[in-house]
């Protein structure tokens, strides 16, 4: 077995990647596109690689939770993205769901005897 980091390290990447839809959802409530969705993402401290988003994003869209439109005004085209009315409702589900989770792990945690010192 590796370092206690090495663990640490692994059990944090698996924590944030349940949160990633949950994370790309809440920021869609304007229209995005994936490199200033990363940057804003990151400014939030919510770290995304684009090899990680990009892929995300297309399956958001095929769930039809997402909307899409491309915008050619400028040099480069962009694809934008958005919720759909079914992606709101869905984010605004699992977000319930998130508080709630995280409300059961804070009375855990409280519970716990020792308040996370050892």
């Amino acid at each position: 077995m590796g370092s206690i980091e090495e663990l640490m390290n692994s059990l944090v990447i698996e924590l944030r990647r349940g949160t990633l839809v949950l994370s790309v959802l809440s920021q869609l409530n304007h229209p995005e596109y994936g490199y200033s969705l990363v940057q804003k993402l990151e400014g939030r401290n919510a770290m995304i690689e684009a090899g990680t988003l990009y892929p995300l994003l297309r399956r958001l869209e095929k769930q039809n939770l997402l909307v899409s439109r491309w915008d050619t005004s400028e040099s480069r085209p962009r694809k934008f993205y958005t919720l759909s009315k079914d992606g709101k409702e869905v984010y605004e589900r699992l977000k319930n769901e998130w508080l709630n989770l995280a409300n059961q792990l804070e009375v855990l945690m409280r519970e716990d005897g020792n308040n996370g010192n050892d």
